[in-house]
C-alpha cells in the first residue's frame, strides 16, 4: 500500500493556501459570507464500473486535493480561533484502501494541503446549518447539480427552523464561478510551469505520430503512439477525446480516432493532447501520411499557417481577445478567394467575404478559446460591464499578462460542384497554446514542427531510419 510520504512531496502546500486566502479576500471585501466548493461526484460506466475519477477543476484550483468525496467550505466571517479553510473529506479506511488505494482522512489532509480544519464528509450535513448560521451570503456554483442544490436547500431550511433562537440563514446566494473565474484567467507560475511540461509530453507525442505514421495504418493505431507517450512521459490522461482523422475525415471537426484506414495521398489532422496534474494543453497538427505534401494541400496548408502567424502577430496584453481571430479570417478568406474557393465575382472582397461570411462554409469556427485546468478553461470572453459595441454586444475581453489560450485556424474543403476538385476532402487546422506576456506571446506547443518543410523533413529522417 502507498505510504502519506509518497503522495505528500509534490504537493504546493504554498499556492493552494494562497488562493484560498485569494478567494477569502474577495468575499470579505464583498461583505462577507461563505463559499461551499465541492469535487466532482464519482459517475458509474456501467455495472460494478466507474469511470476513471477526475476532480471537479474549481476544487482542484483551491485544494490540490484529488480525491473524491470531499467539499471545500471557505468562512470569509470566521472569528479569532474559528477555521477560515475547512476541508470535508473521507476518513480512513483501510478495508476500503485495500480495494481503492490511499486515502488520507481529515487529519492528513489538514496537515499537507495547509487547511486551517478538516473534518470527515459524513459529518457535512451536521456542520453546514451550523456554519451558515448568522452568514450574510452564500456562495456556491449556482445550478449546477439538482443533488446538490436540493442538499443546500436542507441545509437553509435547518438554519430557518432554529430562528426563535436568533439563528438567521443568509439572506443572498450568489455565483461562486464568476469570482473563481476571474482568478483561474491568470495563471501564476506554478500553473505555467505544469502547463509547460504539459506541452512538452504533448509535442513528442505528435512527434512520435508523424515519425511512425505510415500508408496502411489506421487511426486508432496512430492514437496508441499518442497515448503511449502522454503515458510514458507522466501524464495522467488524454486533455479530450483524440481526434485522429485520415483523409476526408478531416473535415470532421470532432472526428474521433477510428478505423479508417490512411491511404497514400491521404493528409492525416490529429487534435490531441494529455492533462498533466489537472492542467491541459491542446495541439492540433495536420500532416500527410507518405510524408509529401500533394501542391494541392501545400497550398491550403500554407494558408492555414499563415492565417496562424497573423493572429499569432496580433496576441499580446493590451489587444482584445478576438484580434486573433479577425486576423487569421483576412488571411483565411484571401487564400480561399485566391485559391478558387470562394468565387470572386460572387463574394467580392476579403472585406465582403468576412462581412457576409461567406467563409464559414470552409471555416466554421472560432481561432481560441481559454486554456487551463480545462481545454475549454473557465473565463469570460466579453467584458463583464462597461460600454457595449455598435452591435450592442458586450466589448471583447483585453488580454492580460498570464492569459492562456490556443491559436488555431483551419480550412474543411469537403467536395462539391462548385469547389476546385484539386482540393476535395482536404481539412487542415493548426493550433498551439499562447501565454499572453507583456510584450507578445509565447507558444509553448512549437517542440513539434509547423512549417510543412520541417515537417516533411522529420518524416523523411524516421522513414530513412
Amino acid at each position: 500500500m502507498n505510504s502519506f510520504t509518497e503522495f505528500a512531496s509534490p504537493i504546493a502546500v504554498d499556492v493552494y493556501r494562497s488562493r484560498r486566502e485569494r478567494m477569502l479576500a474577495v468575499l470579505r471585501a464583498q461583505g462577507g459570507g461563505i463559499a461551499i466548493v465541492p469535487t466532482a461526484p464519482e459517475v458509474m460506466r456501467n455495472r460494478d464500473v466507474d469511470y476513471p475519477y477526475r476532480h471537479d477543476s474549481y476544487f482542484y484550483y483551491l485544494t490540490g486535493f484529488g480525491e473524491p468525496e470531499a467539499t471545500l467550505v471557505l468562512n470569509a466571517g470566521a472569528k479569532d480561533g474559528e477555521p477560515a479553510s475547512l476541508l470535508f473529506c473521507r476518513e480512513k479506511n483501510v478495508e476500503r484502501e485495500t480495494w481503492e488505494g490511499f486515502r488520507f482522512g481529515p487529519k492528513a489532509a489538514r496537515d499537507a494541503f495547509g487547511f486551517d480544519a478538516a473534518l470527515p464528509i459524513d459529518s457535512l450535513d451536521q456542520e453546514m446549518p451550523r456554519l451558515l448560521a448568522d452568514q450574510p451570503a452564500l456562495y456556491c456554483a449556482q445550478s449546477m447539480s439538482d443533488t446538490r442544490d436540493a442538499q443546500v436547500r436542507g441545509w437553509l431550511a435547518a438554519v430557518r427552523t432554529k430562528n426563535r433562537s436568533g439563528a438567521r440563514a443568509p439572506t443572498q446566494a450568489r455565483d461562486l464561478l464568476p469570482l473563481l473565474d476571474e482568478m483561474r484567467l491568470v495563471k501564476d507560475d506554478h500553473e505555467l510551469s505544469i502547463m509547460r511540461r504539459a506541452a512538452f509530453i504533448s509535442a513528442e507525442a505528435h512527434r512520435r505520430a508523424m515519425r511512425t505514421c505510415k500508408p496502411g495504418m489506421r487511426e486508432y493505431e496512430i492514437e496508441a503512439e499518442l497515448l503511449y507517450t502522454f503515458r510514458r512521459h507522466g501524464a495522467q490522461a488524454p486533455a479530450y477525446g483524440s481526434i485522429v482523422a485520415a483523409g476526408a475525415n478531416a473535415c470532421v471537426l470532432h472526428y474521433p480516432a477510428g478505423n479508417a484506414i490512411a491511404r497514400d495521398g491521404d493528409l492525416i489532422l490529429i487534435d490531441a493532447a494529455c492533462e498533466l496534474d489537472g492542467y491541459a494543453s491542446d495541439i492540433t497538427r495536420t500532416f500527410p501520411a507518405n510524408g509529401r505534401f500533394t501542391p494541392a494541400q501545400r497550398e491550403l496548408y500554407d494558408i492555414v499557417l499563415a492565417a496562424q502567424y497573423a493572429a499569432v502577430d496580433t496576441t499580446r496584453a493590451g489587444a482584445n481577445f478576438d484580434a486573433p481571430h479577425q486576423a487569421a479570417l483576412k488571411v483565411l478568406s484571401q487564400g480561399l478567394l485566391d485559391t478558387g474557393i470562394l468565387d470572386k465575382s460572387k463574394c467580392g472582397t476579403v472585406d465582403d467575404v468576412i462581412a457576409q461570411k461567406s467563409f464559414s462554409r470552409f471555416y466554421m469556427h472560432r481561432t481560441g478559446h481559454w486554456l487551463g485546468m480545462d481545454v475549454h478553461d473557465a473565463g469570460e470572453y466579453r467584458e463583464a460591464d462597461g460600454p457595449l459595441d455598435e452591435q450592442g454586444a458586450k466589448l471583447w475581453r483585453t488580454l492580460a499578462p498570464g492569459n492562456v489560450f490556443t491559436i488555431e485556424p483551419g480550412l474543411y474543403v469537403r467536395a462539391a460542384e462548385d469547389v476546385p476538385e484539386r482540393f476535395w476532402n482536404i481539412g487542415i487546422r493548426i493550433e498551439d497554446d499562447a501565454v499572453i506576456t507583456a510584450n507578445g506571446c509565447e507558444l509553448i506547443t512549437r517542440e513539434v514542427p509547423v512549417d510543412a518543410s520541417e515537417i516533411e523533413a522529420l518524416m523523411r529522417e524516421s522513414n530513412a531510419n
